[in-house]
């Protein structure tokens, strides 16, 4: 029968090594995709601080462990030197001896207590500097509720800045306006004031001519500077408009590229269940069968 079940174990061993190794390719693929998508989306930085700190955690819980066993370990002490007391009581042991014993018991258990509070409370304080570091990575809801917050504020600035830019233009526009009628009301006065002098004689009504046509052009070369500004204008809006469509387009791929990384994540923390669930089943079953 033993024989049968080493060749069992043997078997049920080189069917679940193959099987083993596939999952292991399957999540090394998984996390390099993962690795690439990540930086992808620059978040490389805030991924590090957040393994580093999980790193800490496994790190500080292993301690925990640690320290439990060797607390363990001194309880069986105490429990041992215990008995060896009520062992010497019974046997009615020198009373002198005895008080002796206890004495050195006590003052040695007062140190290991001394040296026990000093130990844990620089673990507490390391603990709770983790806990500290833990709770300065924002969580997901978090960091929702501050790219909301965020997305309000750069609302409300960008309607301040397109009120300011508006009321600047209004008033840039109202006082060329001002200047174009101050100037018009100073033409008319003076062809008022020089219109009857000046239509008397031939001379007069060639200087006025020669005048007007000189208004006329400085007229028309206004008329084709304004224009060349409206088309100045027409061309840097064509160019935010360009902008505006690729950042658009941008944080489209962004939203599908964060999408994807929440899939791959929890994809791969359901991958590593599922290795955990078979690890954990395999060793039973190759007791069983070897029990067999």
């Amino acid at each position: 029968m033993g024989g049968l079940g080493a060749a069992r174990t043997t078997f049920a061993s080189r069917y679940s090594d193959p099987e083993e190794k596939l999952m292991r390719m399957c999540i090394l693929e998984e996390m390099q995709l993962l690795h690439e998508k990540i930086r992808a989306a620059k978040v490389d930085s805030v991924v590090h601080r957040l393994m580093l700190l999980m790193k800490s955690l496994k790190a500080l819980e292993k301690k925990e462990l640690d320290c439990q066993y060797d607390h363990t370990a001194k309880k069986s002490d105490l429990e041992a030197k215990i008995i060896h007391l009520e062992e010497k009581i019974s046997n009615n042991c020198d009373s002198k001896s005895l008080h002796d014993d206890l004495d050195h018991c006590i003052s040695i258990s007062l140190e290991k207590l001394h040296l026990a509070k000093k130990d844990l409370a620089a673990r507490l304080r390391m603990v709770l500097s983790v806990k500290q570091q833990l709770g300065d990575v924002p969580s997901q809801s978090e960091l929702i509720q501050y790219e909301h917050r965020f997305s309000e504020l750069n609302m409300n600035i960008e309607e301040i800045h397109r009120q300011t830019r508006k009321y600047y233009a209004t008033y840039n526009a109202l006082l060329e306006l001002k200047e174009l009628m101050l100037k018009e009301t100073s033409l008319l006065n003076s062809l008022n004031s020089q219109f009857q002098e000046a239509i008397s004689d031939t001379a007069g009504r060639l200087k006025l001519i020669d005048s007007m046509e000189g208004i006329l052009k400085g007229i028309k070369q206004k008329l084709q500077k304004v224009q060349e500004g409206i088309q100045a204008d027409q061309r840097v809006c064509n160019t935010l408009r360009e902008k505006y469509a690729a950042a658009a387009a941008s944080q489209r791929r962004g939203s599908s590229l964060l999408r994807a990384l929440q899939e791959e994540i929890e994809r791969n923390q359901r991958l590593k269940s599922e290795l955990r669930s078979r690890n954990a089943a395999t060793p039973c079953e190759v007791e069983v069968i070897g029990s067999l």
